[in-house]
């Protein structure tokens, strides 16, 4: 506001002659003539209250970025080697901040992509969530792949793929009412790991603000990747490392066993079976010797008592389609994924039968344990 030139005073009973020439209410006219007026006063208002209402808005964003950026970090710091709760926290931040109806994020393999995460996807386009696909070479999805930049396509049903026909573009433009998309690469060392798309159901174009916004959370996705990458390899290391050292002991073990028992094999067959059944996380577990054409168990740990029952009565001779049967045969480790799939059960074996009604067991190993002849 302009300052005054002049000030008014009352004049004194000595002062009451005014200047030779002065006309009377000349000096109140100058005054309001100098004063602002009041449309100008609430102009500048209206001004000021418009400069706060965006710097407001302006700072409201920020926050809102700063709480989901912070809301990411959290995620991943607590989701550590689960990377679908950091997806679904990363996309639905990036669509909700950037005025998008729905959102995904993609993987990408080399050749193909497959939808990792979905944010409020119409539910008629739910089936395309659980299939792979391969971008249209005229797409803003190949555009994303050649360039490893940011796309925007101001309306879909503008574009070549569109009106060829690819079904994909066609399922979200006529399923999914999708119009405007943005496509932002996730990148790491210029090798493209996969994209997050958002959409608008109306012809809309994204801000550069906006587009950068999804670009700093993708950015967010691939330390996410990363990290879960290198976290995983840590466990990797860590629990080869953990079995080295286990197989190690047990081995120390059952040397232990062998020096302290000479002439002895019980004790040995005996330390060798519990540390196989217990390194490989099995139920129970049988040695047995091959003699003669026949089986006999010489260990057993954990086994049923019923099963167990029919072996303690002495050796038998399973069928050439059991685990042993063809173990004999072959001389090689046999894996059985599951005991009532197998032929030697359907057929009725009934050592076989044994095994599964009595033992209870569905899964087994049989490995042969042979002695070279000179």
């Amino acid at each position: 506001m302009r300052r005054h030139g002049t000030v008014s005073r009352k004049p004194s009973k000595t002062q009451h002659r005014k200047p030779t020439g002065q006309k009377r209410g000349t000096a109140p006219r100058a005054a309001r003539r100098r004063s602002p007026s009041a449309a100008g006063l609430q102009k500048q208002l209206d001004q000021r209250t418009c400069e706060l209402a965006e710097s407001q808005q302006h700072l409201a964003e920020a926050l809102e970025q700063q709480t989901a950026t912070s809301k990411v970090l959290s995620v991943i710091s607590t989701s550590a080697g689960d990377l679908q709760p950091v997806f679904e926290t990363l996309l639905s931040s990036a669509t909700r901040l950037c005025g998008a109806k729905f959102g995904t994020l993609n993987l990408y393999d080399g050749g193909e992509f497959r939808v990792a995460a979905v944010y409020n996807v119409p539910s008629a386009l739910a089936e395309m969530r659980h299939k792979t696909f391969r971008v249209h070479p005229l797409s803003g999805h190949a555009e994303v792949v050649r360039t490893r930049r940011a796309v925007q396509i101001e309306d879909i049903r503008t574009e070549p793929p569109f009106r060829e026909g690819d079904p994909r573009l066609v399922a979200l433009a006529d399923l999914g009412g999708a119009r405007t998309i943005v496509g932002v690469p996730l990148i790491k060392d210029d090798a493209l790991l996969g994209t997050i798309s958002i959409f608008r159901q109306e012809v809309r174009p994204f801000t550069d603000k906006q587009i950068q916004l999804v670009q700093n959370f993708a950015a967010q996705a691939v330390i996410a990747i990363e990290n879960t990458r290198l976290l995983n390899e840590l466990r990797q290391r860590t629990d080869d490392l953990s079995e080295s050292l286990q197989q190690q002991t047990a081995t120390a073990d059952v040397l232990r066993v062998i020096s302290a028992s000479p002439g002895e094999l019980a004790p040995v067959f005996a330390t060798m079976l519990a540390n196989a059944v217990r390194l490989c996380e099995a139920s129970f577990g049988m040695l047995f010797r091959f003699e003669g054409g026949a089986w006999r168990a010489v260990a057993m740990l954990g086994v049923p008592p019923a099963f167990a029952e029919i072996w303690q009565r002495g050796p038998q001779r399973p069928g050439p389609r059991t685990g042993l049967g063809r173990i004999a045969a072959t001389r090689q480790s046999v894996h059985i994924l599951d005991a009532i799939t197998e032929p030697g059960y359907a057929e009725g074996e009934p050592v076989f039968l044994a095994a599964a009604k009595l033992g209870g067991f569905r899964t087994a190993a049989g490995v042969p344990y042979l002695m070279t002849r000179h």
